[in-house]
C-alpha cells in the first residue's frame, strides 16, 4: 500500500488515475472522514474530467498512522492543524506533484485554507467546502447539531452506525436523508478503521487552531466556496465569510445540502470543483 511520511508518521494515499501529466487534484477530508468518503465512483467523474485525483487518510483515521498508539502520556499525541498541513504536503511529495488543486471539505477545509497560507506556491486553486476562517463568531451551530456532535463516542459497530445516522438526522441533507445507505457507510467504515478516540484528537487540533482571517485576507490563490443551504453543523454564513475575507473568491450555495455529501450532489459537485479547477490550469 502506499503510504507517504513526514516525520514518524506515515499518510496513506490513493492516486485515483487520470494521465501523468494531468492537472492534481488533492481531496482532504474532514473530522473522522476517511479518504473512502470520497468514493471512488465520484473520484471518477472528477478523472473523467481530465483530472489526476488523489485522496488520503488524515491522521489518526483509517489506515493512516494513528497517534494514540503513542505513549499516554507522550505530549506529541496531540498536534495541530498544521502538522496535518504537513501532511498534505508529504503526500503531494509521494506523489511528485509539485503543485495541485486542492480541495478541502469541512475540516479539511480547514487544512486545505491553511495548505494555500503557509505553502501557496504548491496550491493552484483552492476550493473549500463546507468549511469556516476559524473565527468563532462566524461559526454558527444549531442547538440539536452541538448536541449531537458533543455526544458520547461509540464503542462498537452498533453504537458507531447508530451515531452515524443520528448525526445525518441533524446535519445531513434533508432530501437526501437514506437510512439504508447510512448504515452501509458506516459498516464500511467501521470495518476499515475504527478508532474514536483519533477523532477526538483532530476536533482538539481544530479548537486550538487559530483564526485564519488576517491571512485569508492576503491570499492571491484563484478560490472557490462552497456551502449547503442546510449545514446545521457549520451554518452557511461561515461559508459566506471565507468568500467575504479572500479576495475575488466565488462563493455556491448548495440549495438542500447539509454538512453531507450524498451521492445525488456528486455530479454537481465534481462539476464545481473541476469547472473551477480546469478554469485556472
Amino acid at each position: 500500500m502506499p503510504y507517504a511520511s513526514n516525520e514518524d508518521v506515515r499518510i496513506y494515499y490513493e492516486d485515483m488515475g487520470g494521465h501523468a501529466d494531468a492537472p492534481t487534484m488533492l481531496l482532504i477530508n474532514g473530522l473522522g472522514s476517511q479518504c473512502i468518503n470520497y468514493s471512488e465512483t465520484w473520484c471518477s467523474l472528477l478523472v473523467a474530467r481530465g483530472l489526476r485525483v488523489i485522496r488520503f487518510d488524515n491522521r489518526d483515521v483509517g489506515l493512516s498512522s494513528h497517534v494514540g498508539d503513542r505513549d499516554p502520556g507522550d505530549n506529541d499525541a496531540w498536534y495541530s492543524i498544521s502538522a496535518m498541513v504537513d501532511d498534505a504536503l508529504a503526500v503531494l511529495d509521494a506523489v511528485e506533484a509539485q503543485r495541485a488543486h486542492v480541495v478541502g471539505l469541512s475540516m479539511g477545509g480547514m487544512i486545505a485554507q491553511m495548505l494555500a497560507i503557509t505553502a501557496s506556491e504548491r496550491v493552484i486553486s483552492l476550493c473549500s467546502v463546507m468549511s469556516s476562517t476559524g473565527e468563532p463568531e462566524h461559526m454558527h451551530r444549531s442547538p440539536a447539531a452541538a448536541a449531537q456532535f458533543g455526544a458520547r463516542p461509540p464503542h462498537d459497530l452498533e453504537s458507531h452506525c447508530e451515531a452515524w445516522a443520528a448525526g445525518l438526522r441533524v446535519w445531513g441533507s434533508p432530501e437526501f436523508a437514506d437510512k439504508a445507505r447510512w448504515r452501509q457507510e458506516a459498516e464500511r467504515s467501521y470495518e476499515r478503521s475504527f478508532d474514536p478516540a483519533g477523532s477526538t484528537r483532530q476536533a482538539m487540533a481544530i479548537m486550538t487552531a487559530p483564526p485564519r482571517a488576517d491571512a485569508l485576507r492576503a491570499l492571491d490563490i484563484p478560490t472557490l466556496v462552497v456551502h449547503g443551504s442546510h449545514d446545521t453543523l457549520i451554518g452557511p454564513d461561515a461559508g459566506r465569510r471565507t468568500a467575504e475575507l479572500i479576495p475575488n473568491a466565488r462563493f455556491e450555495l448548495i440549495d438542500g445540502m447539509g454538512h453531507d455529501y450524498p451521492p445525488q450532489l456528486w455530479e454537481q459537485l465534481s462539476t464545481l470543483f473541476a469547472d473551477h479547477a480546469l478554469g485556472v490550469s
